[in-house]
């Protein structure tokens, strides 16, 4: 006999619970949906010794995800939300985050003409930002080419967050609160938060805001995360994105000064050692400036190029050292639609570092990945 686990059946109740939403609440809509999207990857120099080496992963588009989202309407034009989503790994059928049930959103809300205000686990105002507008990779999704937002932005999600996003004419804003962004790390220079008589112990806030005129958008942000031990990083972010026909021409800039050890640790894999190799307080500083072009080819067949880099300093290099150095990063997709819901990609990028930044790849100073993919979105 075979065991149900716990995750078929929330899985399974998940889907029971849309149906049954679906029928019994005129006045409600709740949706299922999701992403599928899983990729055959071949990545030079990913070990030590050199090997290259071949096998299965998440989607380079969008990694794949199954969630809910819902509205109620409450009247004069106010309504009740919420969303649950959680990521899943396609080649191994498993969640993403072992310890989260709902890891990419888990919040509810109320939203207006005015804007909307919700509560719980959510993106960041950096990643709506980057990830809707100005990153041409929409946070490329493989660590091979997200490693820039995905370590200057702090890992882009937040626990007990409050969050408020608005639209007014070709203006958005939004800001965030949150009490603690990470309830699952609880170590001394960990960003767990909500410690007694320490309320600023492990929060994070933020705030974006972005202008759209004709062609041309233009937005920029701030955000600041602490750890339980009160040191600090902080984000400054500029973007910029210009239309021209059937192409998109991006740019941008992230800045991050950091006290924490956050940046060091999320891209070395040189398994440097966290309070001995990793020194928190060092203030490491990394400028990144990104660009970009997406063109739409035929309304099938869409083109991307990005180029992103890094120069580093105060960056952990092992044995209680620092130094400084560069990372460069160039990616170049194309996507093809079979359909309005599903499309076949093929992706190469390609990593250099110098200096400091040899501890973030694992063999030589350069790697490549090529990539082969199939995304459908439900």
């Amino acid at each position: 006999m075979k065991t149900i686990t716990s995750r078929a059946v929330s899985a399974l109740g998940i889907t029971a619970i849309a149906l049954a939403c679906h029928t019994a609440f005129a006045q409600s809509s709740v949706t299922l949906y999701g992403v599928a999207d899983v990729g055959v990857r071949y990545l030079t120099n990913a070990n030590a010794n050199n090997d290259g080496k071949v096998f299965m992963t998440n989607g380079a588009i969008t990694n794949s995800r199954i969630g809910l989202k819902g509205t109620e309407d409450l009247g004069s034009g106010l309504k009740a939300i919420f969303r649950l989503e959680s990521g899943v790994e396609l080649q191994n059928g498993q969640y993403s985050d072992s310890q989260r049930e709902f890891n990419r959103a888990a919040y509810v809300g109320l939203s207006n003409q005015y804007g909307t205000l919700t509560l719980g686990r959510q993106k960041t105002p950096l990643f709506d930002m980057l990830g809707d507008t100005y990153d041409p990779l929409t946070v490329g999704n493989y660590f091979e080419n997200a490693w820039l937002p995905v370590a200057l932005g702090a890992g882009l999600y937040a626990d007990n967050a409050v969050k408020y996003n608005g639209t007014f004419a070709g203006l958005t804003v939004a800001a965030m609160y949150s009490f603690g962004t990470n309830y699952t790390s609880t170590g001394a220079g960990g960003f767990s938060g909500q410690v007694p008589g320490h309320m600023g112990a492990g929060n994070m806030y933020g705030f974006t805001a972005s202008y759209a005129v004709g062609p041309l958008a233009i937005g920029g942000g701030y955000q600041q995360n602490s750890d339980n031990a009160s040191n600090k990083q902080k984000i400054w972010n500029a973007n910029a994105v210009y239309t021209i026909g059937q192409a998109k021409l991006y740019v941008g800039y992230l800045h991050s000064t950091d006290d924490t050890g956050f940046v060091d640790s999320t891209l070395s894999q040189r398994d440097l050692v966290s309070g001995v190799d990793i020194l928190k307080g060092s203030g490491r500083r990394d400028d990144g400036p990104f660009a970009g072009i997406t063109y739409q080819v035929t309304p099938a067949l869409l083109l991307t190029g990005a180029f992103y880099y890094d120069h580093m300093k105060n960056a952990a290099i092992g044995g209680g050292e620092v130094g400084s150095g560069n990372r460069y990063t160039g990616v170049a997709v194309a996507e093809y639609a079979l359909s309005k819901r599903t499309e076949v990609y093929g992706t190469v990028d390609f990593n250099k570092v110098t200096g400091a930044g040899f501890v973030e790849l694992p063999g030589r100073s350069n790697q490549t990945g090529v990539s082969i993919g199939l995304r459908n979105i439900f």
